[in-house]
């Protein structure tokens, strides 16, 4: 500590001495253009060439001095040879703390637990990349195309839930109808080429996964597809007939039912895929107790606050405004993440 004080000490006294220099050159410049007198005028040209030469030479002096400040700075710095040591070992020290963490394990695993592990260009990761989606996208669209074909049969399905309730459907603009039908085609064609897609993300992570990650890649595959389907089921069966009777029953005596075609479907695709997407909430809790994140513990002591979680999504997810949908999806909500983190307390994360 003393050392490195006394090096910024002499460090400062050699700046002050060249600063000090600079203003005895600039004074010793005025004269020499002046002819050595502080009276003296040299004719036009004259002065101007004296001007130039005495310019060369302050940047000459310049030059030396900036090359002089260096040279003092690397000797007060070589008095701390330590420094660059202190930090490389604090990097590292924090390199081996984190080590240990679940976090660290889990995105930097050792390479004896990758049994197909291959190295790779970020060139070639990306050719892969390209290939698995083109082969997603055209199983979709295939998938789309033979949906298209059975369209209206499609539509008649979708119906079912109001046919017995006396709703009419309508057409209120040209080809409202044939739009329609290629939205529920889409609908139906990513849900019919969902597990292509699965399959190509599966075969595109699976390089990266150790032994352990890999006997939980079959459960956690298959548990999120069942949800996923029992989610859109669920919609079907009971969400979206619950929710367009109580439109129905409210309008009943007031108005007669006349509803659009294309905001009917807009809102029974919407409800049906948000639903899906919400049954994922054990496959979550699962990952997060797999990599260490959160306990089940931790997440059962937490429940008064998913109860109210559980409402809020609901009413996100859901398209209507109706108290009835939300609490028909708050309910399953809850029920599947307190049954998530019962599955996380008992596999002992």
């Amino acid at each position: 500590m003393m050392a490195s004080t006394s090096a910024m000490i002499s460090h400062l006294n050699l700046c002050n001495s060249r600063f000090a220099g600079l203003n005895s050159s600039s004074r010793r410049a005025s004269l020499r253009i002046n002819g050595g007198k502080p009276g003296f005028r040299f004719p036009g040209k004259l002065k101007l060439r004296r001007i130039v030469c005495c310019a060369m030479e302050d940047a000459k002096e310049n030059q030396q001095l900036q090359v002089s400040q260096s040279s003092g700075l690397g000797s007060a710095l070589e008095e701390r040879p330590n420094l660059a040591d202190s930090s490389t070992e604090g990097t590292k020290e924090n390199v081996d703390q984190d080590a240990g963490s679940p976090i660290y394990d889990f995105l930097y695993p050792d390479k004896e637990l990758l049994p197909d592990d291959k190295e790779m260009t970020l060139f070639d990761h990306l050719e892969e990349l390209r290939e698995r989606l083109f082969v997603s996208i055209m199983a979709v669209g295939a998938a789309m195309v033979g949906c298209f074909a059975y369209s209206k049969e499609l539509i008649m399905i979708l119906e079912a839930p109001v046919r017995t309730q006396g709703v009419r459907f309508l057409q209120l603009a040209p080809g409202e109808f044939f739009f329609t039908t290629l939205k529920v085609s889409g609908y139906c064609g990513l849900l019919v080429g969902s597990p292509v897609i699965l399959y190509e993300i599966i075969a595109f992570v699976l390089p990266g996964l150790t032994r352990a990650e890999r006997r939980f890649l079959a459960p956690i595959v298959f548990g999120s597809s069942l949800l996923f389907y029992s989610g859109i089921a669920f919609s079907y069966l009971v969400l979206t007939p619950a929710a367009l009777n109580f439109f129905v029953n409210y309008a009943e005596g007031a108005v007669e039912s006349l509803w659009s075609i294309d905001q009917y479907f807009e809102f029974v695709l919407i409800l049906m895929f948000s639903t899906g997407l919400s049954f994922q909430v054990p496959v979550i809790q699962l990952l997060l107790g797999q990599t260490g994140l959160v306990s089940g513990d931790q997440m059962l002591s937490i429940w008064r606050y998913v109860v109210v979680g559980s409402v809020v999504a609901a009413a996100i997810l859901t398209p209507s405004t109706d108290p009835l949908t939300q609490m028909l999806l708050a309910g399953p909500l809850l029920g599947l993440y307190l049954g998530g983190a019962w599955m996380v307390k008992l596999s002992g994360r």
